[in-house]
């Protein structure tokens, strides 16, 4: 059976030094024991809250964490950008993004001698960044890679656009994960005809905190009405995921686990 099955982890919005720390201590107590064979995360906060640097990409993918997925916060930072767009970082920003933009917004992998399709995309609704059709670029990407196991993760706002493009691709996606509110939900499923579905896996960061956010600043900020800067929690952290096994043969979901633990 487990020569039939690729084992997935997928890691919700990193978030500073606090969510890095429990990437690193979660894979290096899973990874191997749980026979995990890949794990992607979504990294976009997690350099000081927003973008990556080379360092901190560095420090995961030495953790390891094999791919990065993104969102509206991908060029926070600017060293991490030649990397993207040269292709020596293993990080995805948005592909409905401008065709001019660095980088890719999709990759093909092989996982087990299977083909792994990672894609990612940006919602559009509450989210203030011209972007084109979500909808319409996952058909598009999908439509190419006729054998693939294909992970979509949809760095989206909006519940019913992100449960949408759930149900818009079941069947036709093996996954699509939900990231960007860092909030996790807890209506993990397979959808009917076969893809594993979450509207949001949630944060990996500091858990006593406001979405990240050093809670006291986030609440003068409603307090006066003035902006306020953020600075990442500090404390323990929770760490946020979900972990599919895919059939290689059919391209299926066949199990989907939630996971959300504290990590001291």
């Amino acid at each position: 059976m487990g020569e039939n099955i690729v084992k997935i982890l997928f890691v919700g919005d990193i978030v500073g030094r606090p969510g890095r720390r429990a990437v690193r201590e979660y894979l290096s107590a899973h990874k191997k024991a749980d026979k995990i064979d890949f794990v992607i995360a979504n990294g976009e906060n997690m350099a000081g809250g927003q973008g990556f640097t080379f360092e901190t990409y560095q420090d995961m993918i030495d953790a390891g964490v094999d791919w990065f997925t993104s969102g509206n916060h991908v060029w926070a930072k600017a060293d991490i950008i030649p990397h993207i767009k040269d292709g020596t970082a293993k990080i995805l920003r948005p592909a409905n993004f401008d065709d001019n933009s660095p980088g890719a917004g999709e990759i093909e992998i092989k996982v087990k001698g299977t083909k792994i399709t990672i894609v990612n995309l940006l919602g559009r609704v509450f989210i203030p960044i011209l972007v084109s059709d979500p909808f319409e670029k996952a058909g598009e990407i999908i439509d190419n890679h006729p054998d693939s196991i294909i992970i979509l993760d949809f760095h989206a706002e909006a519940t019913s656009e992100k449960i949408a493009m759930g149900y818009y691709l079941d069947g036709k996606a093996s996954a699509v994960f939900g990231t960007h509110t860092h909030v996790q939900t807890s209506d993990e499923t397979i959808l009917p005809k076969g893809t594993a579905y979450i509207t949001d896996i949630g944060m990996t960061g500091p858990k006593e905190s406001v979405l990240g956010i050093e809670k006291d600043i986030i609440i003068k900020q409603f307090l006066t009405g003035t902006s306020q800067s953020h600075k990442v929690a500090s404390g323990e952290a929770i760490f946020s995921a979900v972990l599919v096994e895919f059939d290689i043969k059919t391209k299926k979901a066949v199990r989907i686990d939630r996971i959300f633990e504290t990590i001291n």
